[in-house]
């Protein structure tokens, strides 16, 4: 029997090879014709309520788009949900003008949805009904998204050299078409989670059984997801989930690099903003009793915020298959390794595939939009081919 260690390094050789076999396809997959059979939309969730004026408006509602390819060699589709100031636009396509992972797995030969959340972009923004809205700058996001090489503000962050046509910083075509594309967000954070994750149980209601694939800030609302609809949550492929457990660190660079702020646990419920199910049950999120590791795990990661033993199980996870992505030079590399081990003690296997360790170099929190895109795509695909029910030929 395979120990644990080694069934990690197994797992991960097989997304190494899965992902060479499926490189071979993704230069020519660009330029091939789509093979699409039905494309659309429609709306999901929301529900009527009555303005100051006495009038009826739906809020909650939650915009999907959708593509089926003209052979369909997977039982499940995948649900691609966006992060912060984002939209769907994400995975439809690059700033450098490239396909974008929507395109990849249709070609792939699943059913694939894109949502904007809902209380953003084509869903529809109603400051009436989900309060203020904030809006993140260029400079923030070339710290954090796009130019981390020219801040330095966590160790990784030099390692940096996928942003599409040279640094991603203002002036540069493809940062400029990114920052276009930027929304804003509402600032009730706890709130935006709990209304995205009833659109997309509603979704799920809709469609069946489906693999969700999240980014950033929507990680949290796949956790909800997952736990309200574990039967219909086939697989999750959380890329760089909003995290880390119970606390957010503040990146400052030099050797000292990151303090946590604990005057507030961002993450009260460990994973999100939202409750979950836990067992033994917890109707109060102080109910969760948390310890700071030590030490951390190794060089360049922060100490992660622990459950006390013996830990709460989140038992509507435990049969669901995950996989965390985390790029090389991200911000995510210091603490992914935390929503992990906050996973594994709550009783819930995952796989945490470090896309470095799969020979994949050079990447920010934005890999969707980088220049390798298709090749990280091709390690989701080459796990997904493992781990979400195989394909229908």
């Amino acid at each position: 029997m395979l120990r644990p260690q080694q069934l990690a390094s197994y797992a991960l050789s097989s997304v190494l090879l899965c992902a060479a076999s499926l490189a071979v396809d993704a230069s020519a997959a660009q330029n091939a014709p789509l093979p699409v059979a039905d494309h659309g939309y429609f709306y999901v969730g929301g529900q009527y309520q009555k303005d100051a004026n006495g009038q009826q408006r739906m809020f909650g509602q939650m915009f999907v788009q959708y593509e089926i390819p003209q052979t369909v060699r997977h039982p499940y589709p995948i649900v691609m949900i966006h992060g912060t100031d984002q939209t769907g636009t994400n995975y439809l396509g690059t700033p450098d003008g490239r396909r974008g992972w929507a395109d990849y797995f249709v070609a792939q030969g699943y059913t694939v949805y894109v949502v904007d959340q809902a209380g953003r972009g084509r869903s529809g923004q109603y400051p009436s009904a989900y309060g203020s809205y904030a809006r993140g700058s260029a400079l923030v996001d070339q710290q954090f998204y796009t130019a981390p090489e020219r801040y330095n503000l966590w160790p990784q962050a030099h390692l940096h050299t996928q942003w599409p046509g040279g640094p991603g910083v203002v002036g540069n075509p493809t940062f400029d078409q990114f920052m276009a594309s930027q929304v804003e967000s509402m600032s009730n954070v706890p709130e935006t989670e709990a209304i995205n994750a009833a659109a997309s149980a509603a979704l799920l209601d809709r469609i069946g059984p489906a693999i969700l694939l999240t980014h950033s800030q929507s990680g949290t609302i796949g956790w909800k997801i997952a736990d309200e609809r574990p039967k219909l949550v086939k697989a999750i492929v959380a890329v760089e989930p909003n995290g880390p457990t119970f606390y957010d660190p503040v990146f400052t660079g030099g050797n000292d690099w990151y303090h946590y702020n604990t005057a507030k646990a961002e993450r009260p419920w460990g994973l999100t903003r939202v409750p979950l199910t836990y067992d033994p049950p917890v109707t109060d999120p102080a109910q969760l009793a948390r310890v700071e590791q030590k030490k951390a795990e190794g060089p360049g990661l922060v100490r992660c915020w622990l459950q006390a033993e013996p830990a709460h199980q989140l038992p509507n996870l435990r049969n669901i298959p995950i996989a965390i992505v985390t790029s090389e030079a991200s911000f995510r590399a210091t603490y992914d390794q935390c929503t992990s081990d906050y996973l594994t003690q709550a009783g819930v296997p995952n796989t945490h595939i470090r896309l470095a360790d799969v020979g994949v170099h050079g990447n920010a929190h934005m890999m969707m939009l980088e220049q390798n895109s298709d090749q990280i795509a091709g390690v989701i695909a080459g796990w997904l081919g493992k781990n979400s029910g195989g394909s229908n030929e």
